[in-house]
C-alpha cells in the first residue's frame, strides 16, 4: 500500500518547492486527503485547543452522550446500525459572522482560544486554495473568489468526541460521506485512531500525527476543478478504547456564490458538473449526506436547466 501523503509546508519556501507542489497535486488527484506538517500553526497553540476541547467535552458533553446515546444506542441490536452516529458533537460558526460568543457552555479562554485557532486555519485555507490555483494553472485568487458570493465564505467548525463503544462492529463513530463543502482543515487526536478514507476501494486509516494538520477536498472543488480533483468517500470507525479528539473546520462557498466549472480546466475536457447556488447544494446535501455524490450533482444539473445563472467571476 502506498504511504498516506505527508506535506511539509515549510518545503515551499527553499529549492523542493515544486517537488512539494507535486506532491499536493498528486494527493490531490489520488488521495482526496493529506497530512500538513510544519504548517505555521503553533504547536502550543494546539495543545491549548487540544486540552480545552477535552476538558470541555469531560465537563459539559460526557454525561449527554451517555444518556442520550450510548444507554440507549445499542440497545437489543443485532444487526449494525446506518442511521445514527456514534459520536458527540457541537458546532461553531466564524464566517460571515461569528457565533462564539452566543454558544452555551464554552469557558471564556475556550472562546479566545478557538477564535485564535480558527483564525490562523482560514489563513492557512486560503494559503492552500491559492496553492491549488498553482497547481491547476488558475491565477492566483481564483478559488477564493469563487468561494466568495457576496458576503465572503462560509467558515465553521465541527467540534466532535468519539468515545469508546463496547460494540464496534455494530455502530460507526460517523457513517461514510464525502464533504459537501470546500476546504476541510482538521486537527485529530493524535494517540486514538478511526478515520478512515476510501480508496481504491479499500478503508484506508488516516493517520494520526502530532501537530499534524489532516486536508481534505470537498464537493465544491471537486465541480470546480472539473472532476480533477475529486472528494473522497470518508468515515469514523469506533474504537473499545480512548476518545478521539476531532476538531473539523470547514471552508466553504459564501451561501450565494455560484459555483461551476472553472472555464480554463474545461477546455482540455466536456464538462461534466453542474452550474448551482451553493446553498441549494447545501440544502440537497442536508437530506442525503450519507448516500453517494453523483446524484446530488446530477439534481444540480436539473436545476440548472430550469435557472440561468450568469458569470459572477467574470462580472465580479
Amino acid at each position: 500500500m502506498e504511504n498516506f501523503p505527508v506535506i511539509n509546508l515549510e518545503k515551499l519556501n527553499g529549492d523542493e518547492r515544486r517537488a512539494t507542489l507535486e506532491m499536493i497535486n498528486d494527493a490531490c488527484e489520488n488521495w482526496g486527503f493529506f497530512e500538513l506538517v510544519n504548517h505555521g500553526i503553533p504547536h502550543d497553540l494546539m495543545d491549548t485547543m487540544e486540552r480545552l476541547t477535552k476538558e470541555h467535552y469531560k465537563k459539559s458533553m460526557e454525561q449527554r452522550f451517555k444518556e442520550f446515546v450510548a444507554s440507549k444506542a445499542l440497545e437489543g441490536v443485532q444487526a449494525e446500525i446506518t442511521d445514527i452516529d456514534w459520536e458527540s458533537t457541537f458546532f461553531l460558526r466564524h464566517l460571515p459572522v461569528s457565533n462564539i460568543s452566543e454558544v452555551p457552555d464554552l469557558g471564556d479562554e475556550y472562546r479566545k482560544v478557538m477564535k485564535e485557532f480558527a483564525e490562523r486555519l482560514e489563513k492557512l485555507a486560503e494559503d492552500l486554495l491559492d496553492l491549488l490555483c498553482e497547481n491547476l494553472g488558475l491565477e492566483k485568487g481564483y478559488l477564493k473568489k469563487a468561494f466568495y458570493g457576496s458576503k465572503g465564505p462560509n467558515f465553521g467548525t465541527k467540534v466532535s468526541n468519539y468515545p469508546p463503544c463496547p460494540k464496534p462492529e455494530l455502530i460507526k463513530g460517523l457513517r461514510a460521506h464525502t464533504d459537501a463543502g470546500g476546504i476541510i482543515l482538521l486537527f485529530q487526536d493524535d494517540k486514538v485512531s478511526g478515520l478512515q478514507l476510501l480508496k481504491d476501494n479499500q478503508w484506508i486509516d488516516v493517520p494520526p500525527m502530532r501537530h499534524s494538520i489532516v486536508i481534505n477536498l470537498g464537493d465544491q472543488l471537486e465541480v470546480i476543478t472539473n472532476g480533477k480533483y475529486k472528494s473522497v468517500l470518508h468515515r469514523v470507525i469506533t474504537q473499545t478504547d480512548g476518545t478521539r479528539m476531532s476538531i473539523a473546520s470547514f471552508y466553504n462557498p459564501g451561501n450565494d456564490a455560484i459555483i461551476y466549472p472553472a472555464p480554463a480546466l474545461v477546455e482540455k475536457e466536456a464538462e461534466e458538473y453542474p452550474k448551482f447556488i451553493f446553498d441549494d447544494y447545501m440544502k440537497l446535501y442536508a437530506g442525503l449526506k450519507f448516500q453517494a455524490k453523483e446524484p446530488r450533482f446530477e439534481a444540480m444539473k436539473s436545476m440548472e436547466a430550469d435557472v440561468n445563472l450568469g458569470d459572477p467571476i467574470a462580472t465580479a
